[in-house]
């Protein structure tokens, strides 16, 4: 069964059509790279899948939720099946690394102490981190910053991961390391990864499926 199902959706920001005609799905375990250039509207399809962004018309599903008849008592339970990689981190500057992440999993029903300690040294193992969890995020490089997002995206388990211009603030070599960790997840995990992106040199070098916005339509290759 697929994860996604997007058919004739339109898409509206401030009223204006953003993208038309967008139909697609997305099986588990699916590596997708989502291209076009800045400003095309890949943010906005992003947003729709975790519904920060309305569907305005068509029929959009994801997971078992109707996205153009989602509750909104439903979307937090939506969002903690998503995993979401944002270009500029967003961690809480206020807190070390463990604590960024012991936030997330209290916020979405972690009760047991001991179940959270193992879980964020599960992630932090999965990137590389497991000897940062002390430091502050101003104490981190941009590429250690983003796997620690990364972590942070895996901690409840997501079957979609969500990255959008994960490399945007990274030198090529920095995001072409977090790429290749993306890109494995789908292998490790079963979880498909949908990462938007304007660089099509990672494309080649870690291959995937392609979805194109031109003109404000989806091309899928």
């Amino acid at each position: 069964m697929a994860l996604i199902e997007y058919n004739n959706v339109e898409v509206l920001r401030k009223e204006l059509v953003v993208l038309k005609g967008v139909s697609f799905a997305v099986e588990p375990g699916q590596m997708i790279y989502l291209i076009g250039k800045v400003g095309s509207g890949k943010s906005s399809l992003l947003k729709t899948m975790y519904a920060e962004v309305p569907v305005a018309s068509g029929e959009a599903r994801i997971f078992d939720y109707d996205l153009t008849a989602l509750r909104r008592r439903d979307i937090p339970y939506l969002r903690r099946r998503i995993g979401i990689v944002f270009q500029d981190f967003r961690l809480l500057s206020d807190r070390n690394v463990y604590a960024n992440l012991d936030f997330v999993l209290s916020a979405t029903g972690w009760r047991d102490a001991r179940e959270r300690e193992e879980r964020i040294d599960e992630v932090l193992r999965a990137v590389d981190m497991a000897d940062k969890s002390y430091k502050m995020p101003h104490e981190l490089s941009g590429g250690e910053q983003q796997r620690v997002v990364i972590a942070r995206a895996l901690l409840n388990r997501p079957e979609l991961i969500l990255a959008d211009e994960p490399t945007g603030n990274l030198d090529p070599a920095t995001g072409a390391r977090i790429v290749e960790r993306l890109h494995s997840l789908t292998a490790s995990t079963g979880a498909a990864v949908i990462m938007a992106t304007h660089n099509l040199s990672l494309v080649d070098t870690y291959p995937g499926r392609v979805m194109r916005i031109e003109n404000k339509r989806l091309v899928t290759e």
